[in-house]
């Protein structure tokens, strides 16, 4: 049943996703209008604590699979179930929507592992190939560290539809689509090629509350939504000139707001206008119950004077390495707490 909210944010030109592939959101949320979804170590590890797939789970353990082939059997598995709720509209719009994101393992950032840089970039290769090997409408999400930087390049020429995840600046937004449009220029054609660009945007709010709390009122929590603008501008002039049978697109994420004063679709109406929000279980339902009528606002920018005093006060190098931390940690430490509660539930069936 489809939304009023939902569909005045859907008529302004965004494609909604979901940021969850819990079975039952998918279906709630597909049923409102949304196109697309998204998983990550987060997600998945919330749903196996869940209970609710602890069968699964026991017929793997039965199987005599070891505890990380579980981990991935089981997230492959849930991504798969999206998948197919999802590819009638993938069909129907050849390509340019209903992805899901698989997001390859976080471990090999964990710095306790030791892996070289090769190692890594090596790694990420390896498994965005064996994960998306066989699928119509999956797609690989390699983070914009170092190494996953190096390793798009080559998964885009090998016909890997990419999400490049963890982007907070544009040094990093550039890297990422110059590597996949190089990839991309080595294939035999360029049907069927499809890259998005996740750009982070409420992390950048907490960033600078906690960094720069002399910012002007009317300035402070602003900075997320500028940056994402900006990067989407970047990105429109970009493949204007790069044209592709596919859309190139900007996926905004982390648009669940932090501060408790900031009403829950904050993000969702100022970038509501074009491309890709993945949005948390929660903004969404937020949004379907807001009663607001959404209107395009990706085009409308600060005043130059708040602009101004944003880049003046923001070190954006410090910004790129905190968050990047940051982000790795919220990806390996329940990628961890995933594998222990997967060794737990084994240890439960013994």
């Amino acid at each position: 049943m489809s939304n009023p909210s939902i569909q005045s944010l859907i008529q302004t030109g965004t494609k909604l996703y979901l940021d969850s592939i819990d079975p039952k959101l998918v279906k709630q949320n597909i049923e409102w209008g949304a196109v697309g979804a998204t998983s990550n170590p987060i997600i998945v590890s919330a749903l196996v604590r869940s209970g609710r797939f602890d069968d699964s789970i026991a017929s793997f353990i039965a199987k005599g699979q070891d505890d990380e082939t579980i981990c991935w059997n089981v997230t492959d598995a849930l991504v798969r179930e999206a998948q197919e709720k999802f590819l009638p509209i993938w069909e129907k719009t050849s390509g340019n929507a209903g992805w899901v994101s698989f997001e390859l393992d976080p471990l090999v950032e964990d710095s306790s592992l030791g892996l070289t840089h090769q190692q890594q970039v090596a790694r990420y290769i390896e498994l965005g190939l064996f994960w998306w090997r066989g699928h119509k409408n999956r797609m690989i999400k390699v983070p914009a560290t170092p190494a996953g930087l190096d390793a798009v390049e080559t998964l885009a020429s090998q016909g890997v539809a990419l999400n490049v995840t963890l982007i907070f600046t544009k040094r990093q937004y550039e890297l990422a689509r110059d590597a996949v449009w190089r990839g991309a220029q080595k294939r035999e054609s360029l049907d069927g090629f499809k890259s998005v660009y996740s750009i982070f945007v409420s992390r950048i709010d907490q960033y600078t509350l906690e960094k720069h709390p002399d910012l002007s009122k009317d300035s402070q929590g602003q900075y997320g939504i500028l940056n994402a603008k900006r990067l989407w501008l970047n990105n429109q002039t970009f493949w204007a000139s790069h044209q592709t049978p596919l859309e190139q697109e900007i996926i905004f994420a982390s648009t669940g707001t932090k501060n408790p004063a900031d009403v829950p679709w904050k993000y969702v109406a100022a970038l509501a206008g074009s491309d890709i929000q993945t949005n948390p279980p929660e903004t969404n339902l937020a949004v379907s119950s807001s009663g607001q009528q959404f209107v395009s606002r990706i085009k409308e920018m600060l005043s130059t004077e708040l602009q101004a005093e944003l880049d003046a006060a923001i070190d954006i190098e410090d910004l790129e390495k905190v968050l990047m931390e940051q982000g790795i940690a919220k990806f390996v430490a329940p990628q961890k707490q995933l594998l222990e509660t997967i060794r737990q539930k084994r240890q439960a069936a013994n």
